[in-house]
């Protein structure tokens, strides 16, 4: 979950807009201004794949960018001054530019969304296709897929031996289990299965039908990618045209408000936040992978109605240089919103920039005072850093080693409960379809099917994260996500002990679920949060000391 030059749903962050405050004596003085409704949060990577079969080179995630700003409107605040319930207010053209916070993986090594659609009947040799696709899409002066050999795909003439369970699979529409004999035959090495059950699941799928044959659009895409070499000479071909910075937030706008995964991940960790700094005159938080600074509205908001007044403020913004695309600039803009902002609630407020990703941060960079009470976040962030079966630098344990030797009082974790990091391909893609299908229903309760901006969202929002999931490995595949368990253990490896969430924003995040559809489920266990839909759990949300 959740986007811009980089790859990101997860990897956005956005926040949520105050209406109504909480009155209470203890934690609730820090904490009573925190938004129940938060604006919020991974853009897709479109991928043409050409393969030397008969059936046509195709390419599913085509952007529908026309319809892009239109949506926005409706789901968009008005452009009047916002008040918090103590006053502080944005300005107009800070509440247009705050809604959404969009988070890019720190790696930026392939391309952006492929805005038209690529189409051919002919079947001559891949390495003409992908020539003329190149020349298209780019011009002729790329040579990354001159290494592509299309001799690692065979040629075929004649269809599989099929077995009877296989084409009754198919006569059935049984699109689930076509999908992972397709990734069975890859991961054997299959060529010729593999090919043959592409081409019988074309027709299957769709963008505009049930949630399962939308889903098996972005996976058949990400299969496509995988068999012409794991996707990597594609994806660094394809870069093309992705969507304009504010169609592209209008998009995650969208998502933000439709679903609760982000508003439950943000509100969680601001209110162990607030609690954890209760009391303290001097607070700096470092945020990796701040985006827009979304997040922290609500939690300046809240802090400007501590009893006593306000505490003086210091963010640090940790963020790499393409998620520049999303703002429309640099990390000075995110520090002059936010100054406005704390401005207006009257709390003393201070901005240190820190434009690098997650694998560059040392000490020094992060500038600690010893008279400030420190908190770290981590939202949807963790998952794009390289560990150990990637890199011998292990940048994932490594950040977290830094990050304790902060002495922080609280750290903040949200990440997606899923176990895509160090599986082998098969499992991978199988844990994929099984998360995705229950994001894809939970959309499909609250936006029509036939709903234009839906299919942007589910292109532009979560398609690519897939397609790079299936299709890349090593240092090209970005999107690892880890199951809470994992986590829990890189902390306690790393010297933290869990910080217990507070019951009070346990029943606020449940009073927000109120207002969405009954299928979702939060739980409580181990001293961690899960968001979830029906039987399958979503989002975890935990904090350390």
């Amino acid at each position: 979950m959740q986007a811009s030059h980089g790859n990101s749903v997860g990897s956005h962050k956005l926040y949520f807009q105050s209406k109504k405050g909480f009155q209470s004596s203890d934690l609730s003085q820090d904490y009573q201004n925190l938004d129940r409704d938060q604006s919020f949060d991974d853009s897709s990577q479109a991928t043409c794949i050409p393969h030397n079969t008969s059936y046509e080179l195709y390419c599913t995630l085509n952007s529908s960018s026309t319809a892009s700003a239109s949506m926005c409107s409706a789901y968009r605040s008005s452009s009047t001054t916002k008040l918090s319930p103590n006053g502080c207010s944005l300005s107009p053209e800070d509440a247009k530019l705050f809604p959404l916070d969009i988070h890019h993986s720190p790696d930026n090594t392939y391309g952006s969304p492929v805005s038209v659609s690529c189409i051919t009947e002919d079947s001559n040799d891949l390495r003409d296709k992908l020539r003329d696709l190149e020349t298209m899409m780019l011009g002729s002066n790329l040579d990354i897929v001159d290494s592509f050999d299309c001799s690692e795909t065979k040629q075929v003439s004649t269809e599989p031996e099929k077995s009877i369970e296989m084409r009754e699979a198919i006569l059935r529409q049984d699109l689930k289990k076509v999908l992972i004999t397709c990734a069975q035959a890859l991961s054997d090495n299959d060529m010729l299965m593999a090919e043959w059950l592409m081409s019988e699941l074309k027709p299957m799928v769709s963008v505009f039908g049930e949630p399962i044959q939308r889903l098996g659009a972005y996976m058949l895409e990400g299969l496509v990618a995988r068999l012409a070499s794991s996707g990597s000479a594609i994806y660094k071909a394809l870069r093309c045209k992705e969507p304009s910075s504010s169609e592209l937030l209008s998009y995650m706008h969208i998502l933000y408000e439709i679903c609760p995964y982000f508003k439950f991940g943000y509100m969680s960790a601001n209110g162990a936040i607030a609690d954890a700094l209760k009391g303290e005159n001097r607070i700096h938080i470092i945020d990796f992978q701040i985006a827009q600074g979304s997040q922290w509205v609500s939690l300046i908001q809240a802090l400007a109605g501590r009893p006593g007044g306000p505490p003086h403020v210091r963010i640090t913004g940790i963020d790499d240089s393409v998620s520049a695309y999303a703002r429309n600039g640099g990390l000075q803009i995110v520090g002059q919103r936010l100054s406005r902002l704390a401005e207006s609630c009257k709390v003393p407020f201070e901005f240190s920039v820190g434009a690098m990703s997650g694998c560059e941060v040392k000490l020094e960079n992060l500038g600690v005072r010893p008279d400030e009470a420190v908190a770290v976040n981590f939202a949807l962030m963790l998952h794009h850093m390289p560990d150990e079966s990637v890199s011998i630098d292990n940048h994932r344990d490594r950040l977290l080693r830094l990050v304790k030797s902060l002495c922080p009082r609280v750290v903040t974790l949200v990440e997606q409960e899923s176990n895509t990091n160090t599986a082998p391909f098969l499992p991978r893609f199988i844990e994929t379809l099984d998360y995705y299908t229950a994001i894809f229903e939970s959309i499909d309760a609250t936006l029509p099917r036939d709903n234009k901006e839906r299919i942007n969202v589910e292109q532009h929002c979560l398609a690519r994260d897939m397609v790079n999931i299936i299709a890349c490995e090593g240092a090209e595949r970005v999107e690892r996500h880890e199951v809470l368990g994992k986590w829990r253990l890189r902390f306690t490896m790393a010297g933290f002990a869990p910080y217990p969430l507070s019951p009070f924003v346990n029943a606020t995040i449940k009073t927000l679920l109120g207002s969405y559809c009954e299928n979702y489920r939060l739980e409580e266990r181990d001293g961690a949060l899960y968001l979830g839909w029906m039987n399958r759990a979503l989002v975890a949300s935990c904090a350390w000391k």
